[in-house]
C-alpha cells in the first residue's frame, strides 16, 4: 500500500510540473499579448506626433491629438480651455533677420562678429568714415577697453551705465552710429539682451566683438566703407499645454508628465515658421507617446493614494517654461506630491540605458528603485546634484521629481535607436517600470522632499547594469559648453525666468552663495564689471575669475538692489 502512494505521487508530479509551466506560458502568452497592444498604441501616437509637417497649425493638430486621447481615457479636463492652457510669454525682443552689418563689402556674422545693443535705434547707417576720425554726420568708433582694465571707471559696476552715456554724448556731438569695440585682451562678457528695457537711443549701435574686432578692425588708422541695418521683432513665446486629471480623492497629486517640442533648429538658424511651439519630426514623440499609456495603465491601476495629472508640456526648453507657467496657474487644487518626467525614452538601447535623473530630490527613491527592479531594463542612476537635467520650477517649490531618458542622448535626433527605429518594446518596458514605481510608492503618502549636496554620492542597484553618473556642478552644467569656469557661486539657476538678469531657484547647502545670504528669488545682475543679463553671460563673468579673486556681486531682491563682497 505504502509503495503504491510513492508510484502514484512520482506519477502525479510530471502532471504537476507540466501543469506549472503551462501555467506560466499562459501568463506570459497574456502578458506578451497585452503589450503587443501597448506597441500598437505607442505606434499610433507617435505617428500622429511626429508627422513632418511643418506650421503652427501641426502643433493644433497634435494638441488636438493629446486632448482626445486624454478624453477616450476618462480623465477629466484642467487647462483653461478644456484639456487645453494656451499660454503666451514676453521675452523682450530679439534680432530681426533684417539686421546686417557690411565692412568693406563683407558681411558680418552677427553675434559672431558682432551684436546690435538691444537699446539700438531701429535705423539703417551707411558711410566711409575713418576710425581716428569723429566727424559730424559720420559713424563713430570708440575703444571702450578702459572700461575693462579700470575698475575704477565703472559706476556701481555696471558696463552699459557708461556706455549709454558715452551714446548721448556722442549722438549730442553728431554721429550717426556709434561701433564699439574692446581692443583690451581682458573679456567683456557682453552679448545681446533682448529683455533690456531701456529707451531706444537716437542712433544705431553695433558692439564689435573680440572675433570681429581682430578680422575686421584692428586696424585703427584704416577708412572703411560701412553699409548695415539694425531692427528688432517681438520675442514671444505661445503654446499650450494639455492637462489630464484623474481624480481618487486622494489628498495630493502625482504629475506625470512629457514634453513636445519645436523642430530642431538647423545649422544654428531657427525655422521662423515654427517660432511658436510646433511638434517636428524629430520631436520627442515617445516621451508623449509613453505619457499617454501610463495614462491608461494607472487608470486601471489599484494604486488610488494619490490623484493623477498628467500633462504634455509645450515649448523649446524641455518644457521648463511651459511648466512654470502651469504651476502658476494650475487648476489642481491638491498639493503635488512628486513628479517624473519622460523625456526621449523611445531611444532607450542595451547602449544608451534608462537615465534616471533626480534621485537625490527625496529620501525615497533609494528604496523604492531598489523594489522594482527590472533585470530586463538596463538602468542608470545619476545619483549626483544634477539639478539642471531637472525642472527647476518644481525644484524651487521643494518637489520631488525623477526624469526618465534614455542615457547619452545627445546626439538624439528621431527618438529612435541606431537602426533609426523607436525601440517599442524597450518602451513598454520603461512604461511599466514606471507603473510599478507609482504603485510602490501608493501607501507611502507625502514623498519627503530633499535639497541636493554636490558632494553627495550614491551608488544604487536597480538592475545588474545599473551606473553611477559623473558629478556636474548645478550652476555650471546648463552652460558648460559655453565658457570654462574654474569658481562657482553654487546657485541653482531659474532657467524659466523671463526678465533681465540670471534668477536663482535655489542654493547650493555650504557653498558661496549660502555663506553670503543669497536667496531663491534674487536676481544676479552684475559680477564685478560684468553685467549678467542671462545664464550665458553668468558663466562668461565667472570664466573672468579663478579662485582667490575679490569682486562685487551685485543682486536686486524684491525692489531692493544689494552689493556683496565676494572672495572665490
Amino acid at each position: 500500500m505504502f509503495m503504491k502512494k510513492i508510484v502514484l505521487l512520482i506519477a502525479f508530479v510530471p502532471t504537476l510540473l507540466f501543469s506549472q509551466s503551462r501555467k506560466e506560458r499562459k501568463a506570459l502568452e497574456a502578458q506578451q499579448k497585452l503589450d503587443q497592444v501597448v506597441i500598437s498604441n505607442l505606434k499610433t501616437h507617435i505617428q500622429n506626433l511626429t508627422a513632418g509637417k511643418a506650421s503652427t497649425s501641426y502643433e493644433a493638430q497634435a494638441v488636438e491629438y493629446i486632448a482626445n486621447q486624454f478624453k477616450t481615457l476618462g480623465l477629466l479636463p484642467k487647462g483653461s480651455n478644456g484639456f487645453i492652457q494656451p499660454y503666451k510669454i514676453d521675452n523682450g525682443k530679439r534680432i530681426d533677420p533684417s539686421t546686417y552689418l557690411k565692412v568693406n563689402d563683407k558681411l558680418l556674422e552677427v553675434n559672431k562678429d558682432y551684436f546690435p545693443l538691444a537699446y539700438s535705434a531701429e535705423k539703417k547707417v551707411k558711410g566711409t568714415p575713418a576710425m581716428a576720425l569723429r566727424e559730424r554726420g559720420a559713424p563713430w568708433f570708440v575703444d571702450v577697453k578702459d572700461l575693462f582694465e579700470d575698475a575704477s571707471k565703472m559706476q556701481g559696476g555696471n558696463v552699459e551705465v557708461v556706455i549709454k552715456k558715452e551714446l548721448a554724448r556722442v549722438a549730442s556731438k553728431g554721429a550717426t552710429a556709434l561701433f564699439l569695440y574692446n581692443s583690451s585682451a581682458v573679456s567683456d562678457s557682453l552679448s545681446f539682451n533682448g529683455r533690456e528695457k531701456s529707451a531706444p537711443s537716437p542712433i544705431p549701435v553695433f558692439y564689435i566683438t573680440a572675433e570681429g574686432h581682430k578680422k575686421y578692425f584692428s586696424d585703427h588708422s584704416q577708412v572703411l566703407d560701412v553699409d548695415g541695418n539694425i531692427a528688432f521683432k517681438e520675442d514671444v513665446i505661445s503654446g499650450s499645454n494639455v492637462i489630464g486629471y484623474l481624480n481618487n480623492g486622494a489628498a495630493s497629486t502625482i504629475v506625470i508628465s512629457a514634453h513636445y517640442s519645436p523642430k530642431k533648429e538647423l545649422g544654428g538658424k531657427s525655422d521662423e515658421s515654427v517660432r511658436s511651439v510646433s511638434p517636428g519630426a524629430n520631436d520627442n514623440g515617445s516621451g508623449v507617446a509613453t505619457l499617454i499609456e501610463l495614462a491608461r495603465m494607472l487608470s486601471a491601476s489599484k494604486a488610488k493614494g494619490n490623484n493623477y495629472t498628467f500633462v504634455a508640456f509645450g515649448g523649446n526648453d524641455g518644457g521648463s517654461t511651459a511648466s512654470s507657467y502651469w504651476l502658476e496657474n494650475t487648476s489642481i487644487n491638491t498639493p503635488i506630491n512628486y513628479v517624473l518626467n519622460l523625456d526621449m525614452v523611445g531611444s532607450y538601447s542595451d547602449s544608451k540605458k534608462l537615465l534616471v535623473q533626480g534621485y537625490n530630490t527625496s529620501p525615497v527613491w533609494s528604496e523604492v528603485l531598489t523594489s522594482v527592479s527590472d533585470k530586463k531594463l538596463q538602468v542608470s542612476i545619476d545619483s549626483l546634484s544634477n539639478v539642471t537635467a531637472l525642472n527647476a520650477s518644481f525644484y524651487k517649490k521643494e518637489i520631488p521629481e525623477l526624469t526618465f531618458s534614455a542615457a547619452d542622448h545627445q546626439d538624439y535626433l528621431t527618438a529612435a535607436d541606431e537602426d533609426g527605429k523607436i525601440n517599442y518594446a524597450g518602451t513598454v518596458q520603461i512604461a511599466r517600470f514606471i507603473s510599478r514605481l507609482v504603485q510602490a510608492i501608493d501607501s507611502k503618502g507625502k514623498v519627503g522632499f530633499s535639497k541636493v549636496s554636490n558632494q553627495h554620492t550614491t551608488a544604487v542597484k536597480v538592475a545588474e547594469s545599473t551606473t553611477v553618473a559623473k558629478p556636474v556642478r548645478p550652476d555650471e552644467a546648463a552652460a558648460a559648453s559655453l565658457s570654462r569656469t574654474t569658481v562657482s557661486l553654487g546657485v541653482i539657476p531659474d532657467k524659466a525666468n523671463n526678465d533681465s538678469g540670471l534668477k536663482i531657484s535655489g542654493v547650493t547647502p555650504k557653498k558661496l552663495a549660502s555663506r553670503l545670504g543669497l536667496q531663491s528669488g534674487d536676481v544676479l545682475t552684475n559680477l564685478g564689471s560684468y553685467k549678467i543679463s542671462d545664464l550665458k553671460t553668468y558663466m562668461q563673468a565667472l570664466s573672468n575669475f579663478k579662485a582667490g579673486d575679490k569682486t562685487t556681486l551685485r543682486i536686486k531682491r524684491g525692489k531692493d538692489d544689494k552689493e556683496f563682497a565676494v572672495e572665490f
